[in-house]
Parts: structure tokens; C-alpha cells; sequence
């Protein structure tokens, strides 16, 4: 920013105002109203940033930075980037998370005195994207607000999001806890927040701090009022929910600011209830890779596998379902039920057809149709492109065929019927778009040529003028050619000199006087004449007549296409659906997929089931079954290292989560009851920047499970304890399988390779241990990938190095330590570095204490609460016969029995 002028300052100094030329005071105005957005200020064929702003935006966008003249007595700093390329510049700012008002010229250049009127139309932030060419084809992106409340002296957060490219608007509440689990399922591009409660977000999200106010209860509730026009939210569900109205409120006032424009199309709010959905922690949705792997990338996860749909609203939704797996059977089947229609293609038996052409037709004709979800916004919006209303034409048109096919060609499954009357759209809308629309229309209504050609009289005459004067011109020169006696004249027009008659220099002087020159040239003069420039201002007021004429008409279309948003994006989301489930059905019908039941119990029963995305990565995928149930509640597994533990983990709570959102599943068999939530602690990570290990990653992350997980959540532990010293290690993840079994009682898959937990089962039924085998050769370790009763006899670490590429030297001296440990037994036991000091039986001050001797009176009571079985059992042990496995596990079991 230039070192003279701050515009904060400018504001309410009107002298200072009156210091710049009129065009920057007038911009100054703009961008006070703008605040901290970037302000592009449309100058011509340019949108022109200044100040800070231009500086700002060439860092951001490497545009030259330049300066206009001066205003104020200082240089103004200016960058600019042309109208024509401006929607791939704010792309990328955009991207950047920068929001940017967009000032348009509103008045008439040729009727302005002083600067051109002008006003910021529209406000893009990240969460506010309609325009196609910003938004991602095949992703949502939305806008949230949050706000902390006390209400009736308990502290709950409301969250309100909106996805303003297909007009849903939701709300809920949650405990200040369970907002970040909630921010990840909705994962929206922006938050809104008060300016005094600004959360902790992802640097992937923007955040767009707002006045207090906004988010005040009265004014909040009024907001929501006077937009759906009803005197009270009780209707939506929200009357219990004052902190949801908050958010709510704040977010449509903030939204319908931005947008300059009532939301029309935003014609309800619905409360989403967190108790619908299985509950995905941030951690559960980044290992299990669900839409992005461990790495950020999009592919291959979970939904790059299963996506096989043909439009991009197929693909939004099921992207959307991934993330909102069902706890009630009731939807979950419902979409089960339709997948099963559009494989058992035959309503007479309902039998799978070896042929899949009914399922093949219904694709091909999907693939036909535009992103009519994202069309029906524009619409309501009223900035829909006119290409797209050609491609909704079309579309339309085929509509009705294609409704047809799937009443004749699928089993009337309940939902499927549902879908297929909401494909129905009033044929006014298409005879409208037929009648309306040319059938290649331009890009943008200012080039002109997108209203049809019949469709208004005086509009084809204007266009009549403006371009068949080609008969008069001819005739034009026939005559002056006849009455000059100048057989080489011509009749041209050229943009810059409109209309002339070219006569040679050298027949110049039999020009009549009449002719007026308008240009002269090397070789020849041109000349206008009175009735060449009578025709001249007829044709050219035709063409601007004509495109002012296009325009007002095309504002009279945009007003009855509104009229049929509502239904035209009923039928989108019916066609969304009906695309999300075949993609399913398609992957389902491709790699033998089964239809799960679903039942009541917390339970998971799978027989050989496979990891959906890996199973395309390899050659040969060994399926696994898994069996889960109150009386088998958790499964040790061992194993070696890249046996394939965590992979058999996350295939099952992947087969989980795809049978909860009501997809078949890889598996020849699958019984999954329902899942309230479905936690992992898979991998290490560390968060330098928060202060926070590895090993304190680790922890938090259990305790995390351990404070959540009921006896419905599935839980995926891998290693627990593996960063800390072995006995410390050892302890904890004994005593947190030991707490999942007796306390949260949960579903659980605990991965170890501490070998000394593999006991558990002796003294808790509840839990089962299986092991992924593996076989020794003379070639090395052979990872078998199947999953067997029992514990794992040993770990092959060094096996497993040695196929890393450990040096043969680092091998041999690893095997002779690992006898050598082996042969001695359980490690030197760690001090404790915050115990309490130990005396010696000799030390002074043990018999100088005030007690009288804390050992002997220790002993005493000790020896007093030990039972006679207890002595018996002691006097029966031969240390010196035990092996040090069997003295740490009769020391637990001691531990377990006695006190």
C-alpha cells in the first residue's frame, strides 16, 4: 500500500476525499463497502485493483504492478487483469482462500457526466461459488457458521452450512466437543464466526469473521422468518434449538449479503440430526481414506473405486453418502433394495441377469445429461449461461424416454418409483427453452444471438437491418457506378469508418459534389454520401437496438425459468440418486459383490471379505472373515510386520461403512448390525507445531476412543504402546484392551506384537485372538495374508528388515542380540524417575521415622490381607523351573485373582 494513503483513513475524512480525482473518490467509496475483500473495479475491458489491493494482488495472481497517475498528491498503484480471462483469475485467488467483490459499470458511458456509475454486484467467497468454471465438477463446496451458546445453563454449539450451488441449507447442534468431528463431516470451504469466537480450523478452510451481532438470537430468528415467510422456526424443528438458530440466521444474512440477491432457491431449512449418521472422527476419516489417501491425494481411495457415475451430481452425492454412513436399517435398505432392482433387471422373478445391457442403457443415457443440479441454481439465481439452457433443452427432451426405460426395464423397487416421479418436469419449461433458446447460441448474452430466431417479431426485424444490407449496398453501387461514370467504385464498410464508397485517386475528380470525403488513402478516397449515411445510421442503431432488445427479453426468460427451479431441481437430485446407485450397482455387478444384511445387533459377521481398494492393486487378493459379537467382542490379532493386520483392519471397516450407507459389499457373505461409531488408531504421526509426539499422538488418540466408544462402535487399533519404553508399552495396551472389553465393551480389532497380551482371552471370553500367517523359505519370510485362530507364534522383524535392504552385517549381529535377549528373559526393569526414594533396610532414618519403621509395618499388613490360598499358591511355585513368559503370566494372573 502506498506509504501516503491508508484507506481506512478515507472513510469519514471528507477532506481528505476531496483531495483525489472523482474516479477515485468513487473507488474509494466501492471499497470501503468492499472491506477487507479484494476489490476488482471494472474500467473498460479491465477489472483494475489500486492501493493495497493491486499489491496484494499481484503477489497472489504475478501480475505487473503499475502505477496510474496521482491522486492525492501520491502515486496510485495499480494491477488488473482483463474482463474476458477474469473468471480463471478469480479461480485462483479463490483457491488461494481470498474473497473478492466484484464492482460492475452499471451506467451508460455515452450519458454519464464525470465517472461511469458503477456498484459491486457480488461478493465470490469460497463457500459462496455458483459459476461453473469455480466450482469443482465432482465436489461440494460449502459455507458454515458456528456459534458457542449458553442455553438453560449447558454450553452447546451451533452449526448451520449451506451448499449454495444446489440450494440445501442444514442445521444442527452438537457439544463443543463433537464440533470438530462434525466440521469434518460437513467439510466446508468457509466458516463464518463471530469476531470475538474465532475457532481452531483447518488450513484448508477459510474463516470469515463477522460482527457479534449477526449471531444474536432475536435477529437470527427474524432473519429466518422474513426469508421462508413463516412466524416461527417450530415447523424446520429448530424451536429447542436456539444455538442452531443462531448459526442459521447469521449464515443466510452473511450469504444473501454476499450474493446481493434474495436466495430463492434456498426454500427450507432441515435440522440434521449427528444421531442419523455413524460418527467418523477426523482421524477415522483420514486412515480409512474414504475421498483422499494418507497422502492428500484423490486417488485411490474409497470413492475414486466406487465412482462410475456419469454426471457430476452422481459423483457429489455419492461422495456425500461416503461420509454420512446411516445408523437406521430402514434408509440403508431402502438404497440396498434399489441396487438389487437395477441388477435383477427381470420383474418377473427378480433373479440377476447375467446380462447387464438394461443396467449398461441406463448409464449410456445418464451420461447425456449436464449438471442440470448446479443449472437449476443458476437459474434460480439468474445467472444462468446460455449454452446451459441449451443443454438443459436437450436434455429435457430425452427426459421422458429415459423414464420410461426404467419402468419397463427394473423391478418396481419402492424408491425407485419415488425417483421416477420426481423426473417429471412441466413440458412448459421445454417448450420454452425450445422456443426461446437459438439452437447454438453464444457464450454470453452480450455477444448477442441467443434468443431464437421467431420468437419476437420486432427482435428479427432489428436483426434483419442490422445484417442483411448486403442487397442495398449492391444496388447502392450499381446506381452511383451508372451515375459517376466510375465503373470501379465500390460500397465497403469497415468497423472503424462504418459505410464508404472507395473511388480510385485517379477518378477522384469525377466525383459528384454531393460526396463528402471521409477518409484518404495511398492509392484512393473514400467518401460517404447523405443517403449512405442515412442507411449507415439506420443499420448501426439496429445492431445496438437489437442486442438491447436480446437482453431485455433474455431478462424475461431468466423470470419464467425461475418460476420451474424448484421442480427442475427435484429432478436433479431424483437423477443424482438414481446415478449414485447404478455406479454402485455397476461396481457391485463387476466384482462380485454381496448385498449385507442388516440387523439390530452390534455385530459383524463377514465370510471372506476383501478390501475394496486394494483388492484392484494386486494380482490375487486372499479374502478374510471376521466375527464380532457380545459375546466375542474383540479379536487380538498378531502377526508379522507387512503380514497385512492393518489391511484386514480397514477392509472390515470399510465393508461396515459401505453396508451403512446401503452399498453391496466385497464379501461372499456379510451380516453388520448397527454402528453408532467407527474409530481408528492406525499409524504414527506427530504435531510439532501443537507440541505434541508421536507417542502423545498416540495416547490422545485412545483416550479419544476410550471416552466415545460404546458397546455399538466398531474400533480399529493398531500398535498401541509401540512409542514408549516395552514394559510401559506392554502395560498400557493391556490395560486399554482390558478397558474396551469390560468398560466401553465395544467391537474391536487390537493389532499387537505384544506377544504377552495374546493371554487375555484366558481370563476374558469376550476376546479371541487370530493371527495373519506366515511361512518361512530359503528365500526369506512368505507373508500368507489369511487370517488364522490363535496367536502368532513370532514377529519376523528381522525377516522383514532383511527384505528392506538391511546390510547383511546388521542382520547377522540383530539374530545374536535377539538370542541372546531370548535366552535371558524379560528386560532390566526402567526406573521409575518420579517414585517416591527407597531406603535400604540399614538406612538411620528407616528406624527414625515417626511411624515406627514403614517397611515392618508394610510387611504387617501385608502379611495380614494375604489369604491362606494365596500362600499356598506361593509356597507351590518353583521360580527357578519357570520360563519368563510363564513368570509374567502367572504374575498377572496373581495380579488379577488377589487384588
Amino acid at each position: 500500500m502506498s506509504k501516503s494513503f491508508k484507506i481506512n483513513e478515507i472513510d469519514s475524512n471528507n477532506k481528505t476525499m476531496e483531495s483525489h480525482t472523482p474516479m477515485m473518490q468513487q473507488y474509494l467509496r466501492l471499497k470501503a463497502e468492499a472491506g477487507s475483500h479484494l476489490l476488482l473495479y471494472r474500467m473498460g475491458d479491465f477489472y483494475e485493483m489500486f492501493y493495497g489491493d493491486a499489491e496484494r494482488g499481484a503477489r497472489l495472481l504475478n501480475l505487473t504492478l503499475t502505477k496510474r497517475g496521482a491522486s492525492n498528491g501520491a502515486p496510485i498503484p495499480m494491477a488488473g487483469v482483463p474482463v474476458h480471462a477474469m473468471e480463471q483469475y478469480l479461480a485462483r485467488l479463490v483457491a488461494l482462500g481470498e474473497s473478492v467483490a466484484i464492482c460492475e459499470q452499471i451506467g451508460d458511458p455515452a450519458a454519464s457526466k464525470g465517472p461511469v456509475e458503477r456498484k459491486i454486484v457480488r461478493i465470490v467467497t469460497p463457500g459462496t461459488l455458483t459459476d461453473d468454471a469455480l466450482l469443482p465438477a465432482r465436489a461440494d463446496r460449502m459455507i458454515a457458521a458456528t456459534i458457542t451458546a449458553r442455553h438453560n445453563r449447558v454450553e452447546r454449539v451451533g452449526l448451520a452450512w449451506m451448499n449454495l450451488a444446489n440450494g440445501e441449507f442444514r442445521a444442527t447442534e452438537c457439544t463443543p466437543e463433537m464440533l470438530d468431528s462434525e466440521l469434518h463431516r460437513v467439510a466446508p470451504a468457509e466458516l463464518v464466526c463471530a469476531e470475538s469466537k474465532r475457532p481452531h480450523v483447518d488450513a484448508g478452510m477459510a474463516l470469515s469473521p463477522i460482527p457479534d451481532w449477526h449471531f444474536e438470537l432475536d435477529g437470527a430468528r427474524n432473519v429466518l422468518h422474513e426469508h421462508f415467510a413463516v412466524d416461527s422456526v417450530a415447523g424446520f424443528g429448530l424451536a429447542d434449538m436456539p444455538a442452531a438458530v443462531c448459526a442459521a440466521g447469521a449464515l443466510l444474512r452473511y450469504v444473501s449479503r454476499t450474493q446481493s440477491q434474495t436466495l430463492s432457491h434456498i426454500q427450507s431449512i432441515r435440522v440434521d440430526q449427528a444421531s442419523s449418521y455413524v460418527v467418523l472422527d477426523p482421524v477415522t476419516r483420514k486412515n480409512l481414506e474414504i475421498s483422499e489417501t494418507l497422502s492428500g491425494e484423490e486417488s485411490p481411495t474409497l470413492l475414486s473405486t466406487l465412482d462410475h457415475c456419469q454426471t457430476p451430481m452422481g459423483s457429489r452425492l455419492l461422495h456425500r453418502w461416503l461420509h454420512h454412513p446411516l445408523r437406521d436399517n430402514a434408509p440403508a435398505l431402502e438404497r440396498q433394495q434399489t441396487i438389487a432392482a437395477l441388477l435383477a433387471a427381470d420383474p418377473a422373478n427378480g433373479a440377476m441377469l447375467e446380462t447387464t445391457a438394461p443396467l449398461i442403457t441406463l448409464q449410456q443415457a445418464l451420461s447425456r445429461y449436464p449438471d442440470i443440479e448446479r443449472i437449476a441454481t443458476r437459474m434460480a439465481m439468474r445467472s444462468v449461461r446460455p449454452r446451459e439452457m441449451a443443454s438443459l433443452r436437450d436434455a429435457l427432451a430425452i427426459l421422458p424416454a429415459m423414464a420410461d426405460d426404467i419402468a419397463r426395464c427394473f423391478s418396481p423397487a419402492p424408491r425407485l418409483i419415488q425417483l421416477r416421479a420426481q423426473l417429471n418436469v412441466s413440458p412448459d419449461l421445454l417448450i420454452l427453452l425450445q422456443n426461446a433458446i437459438d439452437l447454438e447460441p453464444a457464450l454470453l448474452i452480450r455477444d448477442g444471438g441467443v434468443v431464437a430466431r421467431g420468437y419476437d417479431a420486432e427482435l428479427d426485424e432489428l436483426r434483419r437491418l442490422s445484417t442483411d444490407s448486403g442487397e442495398f449496398l449492391l444496388e447502392l453501387e450499381a446506381r452511383e457506378r451508372e451515375r459517376t461514370g466510375i465503373t470501379s467504385l465500390r460500397v465497403e464498410f469497415n468497423r472503424v469508418h462504418g459505410f464508404y464508397i472507395e473511388v480510385s485517386r485517379g477518378q477522384a475528380e469525377k466525383v459528384p459534389d454531393d460526396y463528402r470525403r471521409r477518409q484518404t488513402l495511398k492509392n484512393a478516397e473514400r467518401y460517404i454520401t447523405p443517403e449512405l449515411k442515412t442507411w449507415e445510421d439506420k443499420v448501426l442503431s439496429a445492431k445496438d437496438r437489437s442486442l438491447a432488445r436480446e437482453k431485455w427479453l433474455f431478462e424475461k426468460i431468466l423470470d419464467q425459468l425461475a418460476t420451474h427451479a424448484p421442480a427442475l431441481s427435484l429432478c436433479a437430485a431424483a437423477l443424482a440418486e438414481i446415478d449414485a446407485l447404478a455406479s454402485l450397482a455397476e461396481h457391485a455387478q463387476q466384482n462380485n459383490w454381496a448385498a449385507p444384511e442388516l440387523c439390530d445387533a452390534s455385530e459383524i459377521l463377514i465370510e471372506a471379505g476383501r478390501h475394496p481398494v486394494v483388492e484392484h492393486s494386486i494380482e490375487r487378493f486372499t479374502p478374510n472373515d471376521c466375527d464380532l459379537a457380545p459375546q466375542r467382542r474383540m479379536l487380538l490379532i498378531t502377526g508379522p510386520n507387512m503380514g497385512g493386520k492393518s489391511t484386514y483392519m480397514r477392509q472390515i471397516a470399510l465393508i461396515v461403512l459401505l453396508a451403512r450407507i446401503g452399498s453391496f459389499v466385497p464379501a461372499e457373505r456379510a451380516r453388520i448390525g448397527q454402528i453408532d461409531r467407527i474409530f481408528t488408531r492406525i499409524g504414527a504421526a506427530d504435531d510439532l507445531a501443537g507440541g505434541r509426539s508421536t507417542f502423545m499422538m498416540e495416547m490422545t488418540e485412545a483416550a479419544a476412543i476410550l471416552a466415545g466408544s460404546t458397546t455399538q462402535s466398531l474400533v480399529l487399533m493398531d500398535e498401541i504402546g509401540r512409542g514408549t519404553s516395552t514394559y510401559d508399552g506392554l502395560a498400557l495396551a493391556w490395560s486399554i484392551a482390558h478397558r474396551l472389553l469390560t468398560h466401553n465393551q465395544a467391537l474391536t480389532l487390537f493389532a499387537t506384537h505384544y506377544f504377552e497380551i495374546t493371554r487375555l482371552p484366558n481370563e476374558m471370553p469376550a476376546a479371541a485372538n487370530v493371527h495373519l500367517a506366515a511361512a518361512e523359505s530359503a528365500s526369506g519370510v512368505i507373508f500368507l495374508h489369511q487370517v488364522q485362530a490363535g496367536p502368532a507364534s513370532r514377529s519376523y522383524g528381522i525377516q522383514v528388515a532383511q527384505r528392506a535392504g538391511i546390510p547383511v552385517a546388521v542382520i547377522r549381529r540383530a539374530s545374536q542380540e535377539l538370542a541372546r535377549l531370548e535366552a535371558q528373559g524379560a528386560p532390566t526393569p526402567q526406573l521409575d524417575l518420579f517414585a517416591a526414594p527407597t531406603h535400604n533396610p540399614g538406612d538411620p532414618d528407616e528406624s527414625n521415622s515417626d511411624d515406627g519403621g514403614t517397611n515392618a509395618v508394610d510387611s504387617t499388613t501385608h502379611g495380614d490381607k494375604a489369604d491362606s490360598a494365596l500362600k499356598a499358591e506361593l509356597a507351590a511355585i518353583d521360580p527357578d523351573q519357570l520360563t519368563p513368559r510363564e513368570a509374567l503370566d502367572l504374575l498377572y494372573r496373581l495380579l488379577n485373582t488377589y487384588l
